[in-house]
């Protein structure tokens, strides 16, 4: 039976408050997750018009189209009004790991074209400090020599390759300093994407707690 009292319940808070956010005429970018399982809803039955989505996957744009949400390729919007996703994990710095539907290349450059990201999540993603694993998506050219050069804290996921053929996989070692970890794999060639999201991303995070949502403000 789904659950209707507890983190379903806090998505689904979370998820409408976010859609209150969207107005007739923006662009907005739409997340992969099943916390924007609950905002799709939300925003079909809000009826705006005259928006322009893009989504971060295949499943959320399918869902979206099936809702009457319209979508379109990301290829010659320059920049999105808000985008709109879940999290894995959020520290309160504002650090994020996502990636956990192995969307987290298009989810970061969506984030990375908005003017406001807004993070939603249940009561259960906020954490003092990012656990992981972290998702990585891998380029398939060389993908031995990468796994190679990466070590043995990364392990591949037995999961189809991205829309993008990317090669997804883990990495289940030490963060630490996250800013640290994330230049790490970004100055390996192999390394198309990782989960590690910054701060400086996050507009703001919208968080479930009952029938509640805690809202607070992240990026500069």
């Amino acid at each position: 039976m789904p659950d209707v009292t507890g983190a379903d319940t806090e998505k689904r808070v979370a998820a409408e408050a976010a859609a209150e956010l969207v107005e007739a005429g923006m662009t907005v970018g739409l997340g992969t997750g099943s916390t924007v399982a609950h905002l799709l809803p939300a925003l079909a039955r809000r009826g705006i018009g005259e928006i322009r989505c893009v989504a971060t996957s295949v499943a959320t744009e399918d869902q979206a189209r099936s809702l009457g949400i319209p979508v379109e390729e990301f290829s010659t919007l320059r920049r999105l009004d808000i985008a709109i996703d879940g999290t894995d994990e959020v520290t309160p710095e504002g650090w994020l790991i996502k990636g956990g539907g192995a969307a987290h290349l298009r989810e970061k450059i969506v984030a990375a074209a908005a003017e406001r990201f807004v993070v939603i999540a249940d009561s259960s993603k906020p954490v003092e400090a990012l656990r992981g694993p972290v998702p990585l998506e891998l380029f398939a050219f060389g993908i031995a020599s990468t796994l190679a050069r990466l070590g043995d804290d990364v392990e591949l996921r037995a999961v189809p390759a991205s829309p993008d053929g990317g090669v997804i996989a883990d990495y289940r070692g030490e963060i630490g300093d996250p800013a640290a970890l994330a230049a790490r794999l970004e100055a390996d060639p192999g390394v198309a994407a990782h989960g590690l999201f910054p701060p400086s991303m996050v507009s703001e995070l919208f968080v479930g707690r009952g029938e509640a949502v805690e809202r607070s403000s992240i990026g500069a």
